[in-house]
């Protein structure tokens, strides 16, 4: 248990949103934790990296999505209190003394990202989820001292929320499950954003048919068509947006852009020193918190105009280029178990053409499950989504639901080989015929299928 959930009220004040119209700050602990410079970092942190490449409204911020996460955590909570209170003839109702810390763990579940969140982490192996819980637990922090402010106990409550192992699961899978607070926010601001239609489901009607049980969370069986919706645009999103073979391609340019600098800094620390200080520490692994949250995408886009320009390594001159004025690597679908004759044939062709292959091909494996009907492996954050009846008979969604079903545990995706561009359009022809040698192999792998069509 946390505290008295009318701890420090304030007047209402609000946030305009594109997304939820209003969102509504009614704690004086929630208005100080946007205050923070930590939070207020998030303005400067897009939500989906290069997305905007492809869909160029794209550009909105994990400050906007995690103020939106909070609002939509902040309307299941209110609905749990008003409908199904906690008491001795229903102890598996919602527990008014959790809503302040639900309501603090929506606000910072993502405050751990950083510059092209999940690129950088795959280079200086960050973790943006522990990064997370040090931003809430460490005491230097501004995040910290007004958690702090709670309780002594509180800034480790709501790190246990985020962190999947706070006691109370009706709070967790709030926070963190197969149809949360966290994923409905991003599916409705990154589709409203990208200004597509597919991420675009009944939020209101969800919420009005959630309600908490004994081990967490289920749904009124009335409301089974919504979920279903819910399913189904995320399985879209993820399809048409967060897999787009540009977009993944820009991703592997950043990718391959940072091994570049991180390889060739031993040889040139004045040059990164100068172009690049706030990256130093990470090229040589002795970064603290400070340093982490140094780093913005802002800040990391001019490194790389400066690579661009300034840089005596080709390599990395070139990459920058790429990232900058968006030149996207092509790409085939291909089958990893399979196909490994084509792709060395790539290689070996790509190697002839002068190109290296650590940083010129890249293969990419792109998967997501919609819905998982069994509890994740790892244990527990993830149950499969349970609906009720009115008679009190409980059913995993895809008993009751055949188009869920048709979803359940299925990896829907593609793995594709990433190239140079100028490896097709340089040597094709308006009839779509390679006139190079060295690449006639390569195209006529395409046409017999080994390697799928070129996108």
């Amino acid at each position: 248990m946390t505290i008295n959930p009318t701890f420090s009220a304030i007047p209402e004040k609000v946030f305009r949103d594109p997304v939820h119209s209003y969102i509504h700050i009614q704690h004086q602990v929630i208005l100080d934790l946007i205050n923070t410079r930590e939070f207020q970092r998030l303005r400067r942190i897009k939500q989906l990296g290069y997305a905007s490449y492809v869909f160029h409204g794209g550009l909105h911020n994990r400050f906007s999505h995690c103020l939106g996460v909070y609002e939509i955590a902040r309307h299941i909570s209110s609905h749990f209190e008003r409908n199904y209170p906690k008491t001795d003839a229903h102890p598996e109702g919602w527990d008014s003394r959790e809503n302040l810390v639900t309501l603090c763990a929506a606000l910072l579940h993502d405050i751990g990202h950083g510059a092209f969140s999940h690129t950088f982490e795959k280079i200086f192996e960050t973790d943006h989820e522990a990064i997370t819980r040090e931003i809430i637990l460490n005491e230097t922090t501004e995040v910290h001292q007004v958690l702090a402010g709670v309780s002594s106990s509180f800034p480790n409550e709501v790190a246990a929320v985020i962190n999947h192992s706070y006691p109370n699961r009706q709070v967790v899978q709030l926070i963190s499950s197969q149809i949360d607070a966290d994923r409905m926010d991003y599916l409705l601001r990154d589709s409203y954003y990208t200004g597509v239609s597919y991420g675009k489901f009944d939020l209101m009607r969800i919420i009005r048919t959630m309600q908490p049980a004994k081990d967490g969370i289920r749904f009124k069986a009335s409301g089974m068509h919504a979920v279903e919706d819910y399913i189904e645009s995320r399985y879209q999103m993820y399809m048409q947006v967060y897999f787009h073979p540009v977009i993944r391609s820009m991703e592997i340019l950043l990718t391959r852009l940072l091994a570049r600098a991180k390889t060739i800094y031993p040889s040139r620390r004045r040059y990164f020193k100068e172009t690049a200080p706030f990256l130093v520490p990470f090229f040589e692994n002795e970064w603290t918190l400070q340093d982490y949250l140094n780093l913005d995408d802002s800040i990391m886009e001019t490194y790389f105009m400066h690579w661009m320009h300034t840089s005596d390594d080709a390599i990395l001159t070139n990459l920058a280029e790429r990232v900058i004025n968006r030149k996207p690597f092509k790409s085939v679908i291909f089958e990893p178990s399979t196909q490994d004759a084509a792709v060395k044939d790539l290689a070996q062709t790509l190697k002839k053409l002068g190109y290296d292959t650590t940083y010129y091909l890249a293969a990419n494996e792109s998967f997501d499950a919609p819905y998982h009907p069994e509890p994740d492996r790892q244990g527990d954050a993830k149950p499969p989504i349970e609906l009720i009846e009115k008679d009190g008979t409980v059913h995993e969604l895809s008993v009751l639901s055949p188009l869920v079903q048709a979803f359940s545990g299925q990896r829907i995706g593609d793995a594709r080989l990433f190239f140079p561009s100028e490896l097709v359009e340089n040597h094709v022809d308006s009839a779509g015929i390679m006139h190079d040698e060295t690449l006639d192999h390569f195209w006529a792998l395409t046409r017999q299928g080994s390697l799928h069509t070129i996108d």
